[in-house]
């Protein structure tokens, strides 16, 4: 297969790889004992579609075997074990990398083997052998920085030993290994090889316990694999190693570029793994993205570029169909997991009221005008802007907050909209738009009867035209409320709510403008206030451009126009944050959102975000300026650049080849 051709064949196919870090029971020198264990762990994880498994360091021997290691004894036992580990390993097409030690010219060496498919592929020496404390390993091992041989034991293949090697599937997936101290020195090996194009960082350890240490651990292993834009599977010594000094808790951990996806329960006597599928896909789309990681490459070309590339046999490939280990949140702008929620709210807040504040001080500008709706978008945009005329010790009298009731005005908004500025104290005005708008029909002569898109379009202008009279009757500023989701669709009328002086919501996603309104309310000691504002977040979204049912509920749903934002959000942030193609986001959505959307339904509004993205954007290429919150903005001076005549083609095109 040619270079191209396994190019294209990664592209196509290789999007997930299933790791596992895996921590058998061992008794210390004991090496048939710990031969049986990691063999019937590596079948069934096997079983479970593991392509490449990855066990503790020295988890042939045991860690602690201390001057053992000397003993021809125990090295032979080694040998006879790997030799058994790769008998097994012709049972299955997955990597695996063991521990043991390897004597190499009357020089002992601590390595991580690769094993597959009944050959030994390669080992990695450990290249930061520690000297202080219980961890004086300087006493048994070399470092094997710079070591770069072949070995020939046990009756074995011939294999290669260095430390610097990359052992690569035949479908573009690229792995390297570092051992215990490697990752705890100023400059990891795994950095380099990184750089030089591994995909996936293993470490094979033996970290005893100490108090604190698993927290700093994490953390390490966390920052290691964003540097590294990586995946990083650690697997450590378990229970069974000798407690005279030290303990140790097993740990079995798996990172992806900061983010722990999966970690064991610490302090179990029984073998236990940790699985995930690594996104190889985000992984790559970030390298590429981020210049830093390749001029880094480039500033260390001479401890990057001499990796020796092992060819490894195709592994086991995920099917399209299965789900994957690996979890994609539906919502993935909101806070969740262990992530402290007023901490991460109160930030977003202050970061829109920064942004706010600098350019209200920048114009010397002591007053603002806001169109209040009684929605979400307008309520988020009210909150942040009170805020900062607090932080800046601003009358809250110099808000003038408008509602504008218009044809399709409902009770329920218009009530939530003037408790709102009551309960927050604010200067209240209240314009209808609908003799003004009447009267544009008939200079336009247009029959007011005809609710398309002049009709709404009209009302949202001249909503704008009000809010930016009034701002220049006072000396204000019109603050603008629409928000990311919306900028994405395009669903804004041009030079009506599109446009404003300072748009404090534009990097706010409407999933995020819902959970933050709601923190908002949780956080009101004003009964009124609270109870205003949870009635915005239940009100169906609307622009309410459309006369209201006969009951007067709201009869023009945005959602049901355009899809749920939840869809689009989730569409939004994997084709921007890791630009993910249709096909890709189609089935990490059928994941995340299984059992609450249909296959069919994920399929219909996914063409209309692809549709309605490249579509739109001639209004994203003139925003009015907004602070960025996240790492998803559309601002053309900033994180998106595209074209206004951008063909959609390519995109639903793939679409439409999808199946349910």
């Amino acid at each position: 297969m040619t270079a191209l051709r396994r190019g294209l064949f990664f592209y196509k196919m290789m999007k997930h790889f299933r790791v596992a870090a895996l921590v058998p029971r061992v008794n210390v020198a004991d090496c048939p004992f710990n031969t049986k264990e990691i063999v019937d762990m590596m079948d069934e994880a096997a079983f479970k579609g593991v392509s490449l498994g990855v066990f503790p360091e020295m988890s042939l021997t045991a860690y602690t075997c201390g001057d053992l290691f000397h003993n021809d004894c125990l090295l032979e036992g080694a040998y006879d074990s790997l030799r058994q580990i790769v008998k097994a390993s012709e049972r299955h097409s997955s990597v695996w990398v063991v521990g043991m030690p390897l004597k190499l010219g009357g020089t002992l060496y601590n390595c991580a083997v690769f094993i597959q498919s009944g050959k030994v592929v390669g080992a990695v020496p450990k290249c930061f052998i520690p000297n202080y404390n219980e961890f004086y390993e300087l006493r048994w091992w070399s470092s094997g920085r710079g070591l770069d041989s072949t070995v020939e034991i046990a009756g074995l293949n011939e294999f290669p030993v260095s430390d610097r090697m990359i052992f690569a599937t035949p479908d573009g997936v690229k792995i390297a290994a570092e051992i215990c101290e490697d990752l705890w020195a100023p400059i990891p090996p795994s950095t380099y090889a990184a750089m030089a194009g591994a995909d996936i960082i293993v470490n094979l350890s033996a970290s005893d316990d100490l108090a604190g240490k698993y927290a700093y651990l994490i953390d390490l292993i966390q920052q290691q694999s964003s540097r590294c834009m990586s995946a990083y599977v650690y697997s450590s010594a378990g229970y069974g190693e000798s407690s005279t000094d030290m303990v140790f808790d097993g740990k079995a951990i798996i990172a992806e570029n900061g983010t722990l996806l999966e970690s064991s329960p610490r302090w179990q006597r029984e073998p236990h793994c940790v699985l995930a599928d690594i996104d190889i896909e985000s992984l790559r789309h970030d390298r590429l993205h981020h210049n830093t990681f390749t001029d880094c490459r480039k500033a260390n070309a001479a401890e990057c570029f001499g990796y020796k590339i092992v060819s490894l046999s195709p592994a086991p490939v995920i099917g399209d169909g299965e789900t994957l280990l690996h979890y994609y949140t539906p919502q993935p702008f909101v806070p969740a997991g262990d992530v402290d929620v007023d901490k991460r709210a109160s930030e977003i807040v202050n970061i829109q009221c920064a942004g706010l504040a600098r350019r209200l001080q920048a114009t010397h500008t002591r007053t603002a005008v806001i169109g209040i709706s009684g929605g979400l978008d307008s309520t988020l945009a009210l909150l942040v802007t009170v805020r900062t005329f607090d932080m800046l010790g601003l009358d809250r009298k110099g808000i003038t907050g408008i509602t504008m009731p218009g044809f399709g005005t409902t009770d329920r908004t218009y009530n939530n909209a003037i408790t709102m500025m009551q309960t927050l104290g604010i200067t209240i005005r209240e314009i209808p738009i609908a003799p003004a708008v009447t009267q544009h029909f008939k200079d336009i002569n247009h029959d007011v009867n005809v609710h398309d898109v002049t009709y709404e379009n009209s009302q949202a202008r001249e909503r704008t035209q009000i809010l930016m009279d009034v701002a220049n009757q006072i000396g204000g500023m019109v603050i603008g409320t629409g928000d990311l989701s919306e900028l994405a669709l395009g669903w804004a009328t041009y030079n009506g709510d599109h446009m404003s002086m300072y748009g404090v919501n534009s990097s706010v996603p409407k999933t995020l403008v819902k959970y933050l309104v709601k923190w908002f309310a949780v956080k009101s000691e004003d009964e009124r206030e609270k109870k205003a504002l949870l009635d915005v977040v239940d009100t169906p979204i609307s622009p309410e451009l459309i006369p209201a049912n006969p009951d007067g509920q709201i009869k023009q749903v945005t959602e049901d126009i355009v899809g749920p934002y939840e869809l689009h959000d989730f569409f939004l942030y994997h084709m921007i944050r890791f630009g993910r193609s249709p096909r890709s986001i189609y089935r990490l959505a059928k994941q995340a959102f299984a059992g609450i959307y249909s296959n069919e339904v994920i399929l219909k509004w996914l063409r209309e975000f692809m549709r309605r993205f490249f579509q739109q954007q001639f209004k994203r290429s003139c925003l009015p300026d907004g602070p960025k919150v996240g790492s998803i903005c559309l601002s053309p001076r900033g994180d998106w650049r595209m074209p206004s005549d951008a063909s959609s083609a390519l995109w639903l095109a793939e679409v439409d080849s999808l199946r349910l």
